[in-house]
């Protein structure tokens, strides 16, 4: 695969081109992709915009704004006219003033948590020559880490703090996989910055205006990363190390603003990431520790390209393996992430908590057998069952989720939906009201499902069936998280024929009951299946072969991945090498949402 040039000079730093193409964007990631698509754009939509974002409440055409349009940052008819003024220097952490009382940064914390439940969890670490962390007064870090850790009001580490943390801490590269809600954000947090403190004489000062952080942490969701960042100030407190989030989705103003006064531990999406990289807000030359949180899920969403431009295309400056340490968290280790870790990590440790890609018995699955037409009042008398219990729903489509939503309230269920098509500040305000107990529930599509901690949640509830067994797994992870127990129920019903194979396996593996109704169903043939190809290992680790399970599920040509279109990597319905999620897009890369394909675009 050649990138395409246009993304910066090799060997010199990206140029800033405020009127590259016609709305401001680039005009291809890849040699074959889409001249009219590209990195900045998705199927032409309005001019203007930062990072290829759209959504609603978008300014209209010329006028000056433009942040929630689809675009470049530097839109030729919307976003900025005048590249951003830097108000100081770009150095990595030279010691600022704290913004935020003690008080509200550290006001969230996990109470609870039931460690008895992670004394039966099997760990694997290979090579396991490195001791585990009893304690976290064990570490070897500076004192304001170790106070900080106590802000936190932690007990003792989880499996994943426990035998990760030293593996880090000796400056080796790691790839991990954990149960959802195992504490892995602070299994790379904490020893991050406790070498970043420890090698102060080698942190770097920045490159001019440019921010130049020793940290990197890449994460999927707008989200995930708002969470990461929160986490992150809580370690930094008071060390003088500046954490700094980048998103899509959000004015980038105060971003850039952000960046120019320095950064010493930077949180981004990979589009908006590259983005200001590409714009010269930030240089990678002295990164230090690069961590991919979710790494499954970012390839998922189409975010390979961007991630490998990131790490090794031609007009970055990162680090080769070996000068950097590199960190993979990944709650599922298929082919592709298998090949991603080898040309990212350098001689890695392999540490499992838990099988990969299941999840815990400390969580109740209970599947209910509920016809379509049933199901809203089927819902409405478990709301009234559990009332005083936060309570996650999840849908398949954003307008259910818009259109449940309303049905609640109108019987008179405090709630919010949150999905794709609703902007960043709709979201947070969603996030904020349900964390906060202002509403009892809160209906998500998929964008809620992933790397989200939202604590105390009681009970998840499935009110439409995701079409593969992943998504099961990291919806119903919601609850139950940090050891605590947890609920998970599901409406199931013939239409979900396609996960049943999978499920039934994972439902006796955690010693839940399996209604009859559906082990009738298992035995039918399930005509939308087509996996596809010989396999080779089986799913995920527990059908077959090989510690990673090989090939199977997602391996071969061919096959829609249980009716989800999806392509099974390498053949299947849209040809692309991830398939996409739609229908036809044929051909492209990652032909993401298929429909046309050839580049395509990417969302976030």
């Amino acid at each position: 695969m050649h990138f395409n040039a246009s993304y910066g000079q090799k060997g010199g730093p990206p140029q800033f081109a405020p009127h590259q193409e016609q709305w401001g964007g680039h005009p291809g990631v890849f040699e074959d992709g889409n001249p009219q698509g590209g990195y900045n754009s998705y199927q032409q939509r309005a001019p203007g915009g930062f990072d290829g974002r759209y959504a609603r409440g978008g300014r209209g055409r010329g006028a000056g704004g433009g942040i929630y349009s689809r675009g470049g940052v530097f839109g030729h008819d919307g976003g900025y006219h005048r590249p951003m003024q830097y108000h100081g220097e770009g150095g990595s952490h030279a010691y600022h003033r704290e913004e935020k009382p003690e008080e509200e940064i550290f006001k969230e914390h996990t109470p609870g948590i039931n460690f008895d439940q992670y004394e039966a969890i099997k760990v694997h670490l290979s090579p396991d020559d490195i001791p585990p962390m009893e304690t976290f007064a064990a570490m070897n870090t500076a004192p304001a880490l170790k106070e900080n850790v106590a802000r936190c009001r932690y007990q003792k580490p989880t499996p994943v703090q426990k035998y990760g943390i030293p593996v880090v801490l000796s400056g080796h590269d790691l790839m991990a996989c954990a149960q959802t809600g195992s504490g892995k954000t602070a299994a790379y947090l904490i020893p991050l910055v406790s070498s970043i403190l420890n090698n102060t004489s080698q942190s770097p000062q920045g490159h001019g205006s440019r921010s130049s952080p020793a940290a990197l942490v890449m994460a999927p969701t707008r989200e995930l990363s708002i969470q990461i960042h929160e986490e992150g100030r809580k370690f930094t407190y008071r060390t003088g190390i500046r954490c700094v989030v980048v998103y899509g989705g959000a004015d980038p103003r105060h971003q850039v603003h952000e960046l120019s006064r320095g950064c010493g531990l930077l949180v981004a999406t990979p589009g908006r990431l590259w983005d200001v990289f590409t714009r010269g807000y930030v240089t990678f030359s002295a990164i230090r520790f690069m961590v991919l949180d979710e790494a499954d899920r970012m390839l998922d969403m189409g975010f390979e390209p961007q991630i490998r431009m990131i790490v090794q295309g031609q007009g970055s400056d990162m680090p080769p393996p070996g000068q950097r340490q590199t960190l993979l968290y990944s709650a599922t280790f298929p082919t592709e992430i298998q090949q991603l870790a080898r040309e990212f990590l350098h001689r890695h440790y392999f540490l499992q908590v838990g099988r990969v890609g299941s999840t815990t018995e400390s969580i109740t699955q209970d599947v209910r057998w509920v016809e379509d037409t049933d199901k809203r009042d089927h819902l409405l008398r478990l709301l009234h069952e559990n009332q005083g219990q936060l309570i996650l729903v999840f849908v398949e489509k954003k307008r259910d989720a818009d259109h449940l939503e309303r049905f609640l309230r109108n019987n008179r269920i405090t709630c919010a939906s949150i999905h794709g098509d609703r902007v960043q500040r709709e979201r947070e305000e969603a996030l904020n009201m349900f964390k906060s107990a202002i509403c009892q529930v809160l209906v998500a599509t998929d964008v809620a499902s992933r790397g989200l901690d939202i604590p105390n949640v009681g009970i998840v509830i499935q009110y439409d069936m995701p079409s593969n067994i992943d998504d099961y797994v990291h919806r119903i992870g919601r609850t139950g998280r940090a050891g605590k127990v947890g609920r998970a129920v599901s409406f199931f019903n013939e239409k979900n024929r396609n996960i049943v194979d999978d499920l039934v396996p994972l439902l006796n593996e955690t010693h839940q009951a399996v209604l009859p109704q559906v082990m009738e169903l298992m035995k039918r043939p399930n005509i939308n299946n087509g996996r596809g190809g010989n396999g080779g290992g089986g799913y995920r680790g527990y059908r077959g072969g090989g510690f990673f399970g090989g090939g199977g599920y997602r391996g071969g040509g061919g096959g829609y991945r249980g009716g989800n279109n999806r392509g099974g990597y390498g053949g299947g319905y849209g040809g692309g090498y991830s398939g996409g999620y739609g229908y036809g897009g044929g051909g492209g890369y990652v032909a993401n949402m298929g429909r046309g394909g050839r580049g395509g675009g990417f969302r976030e």
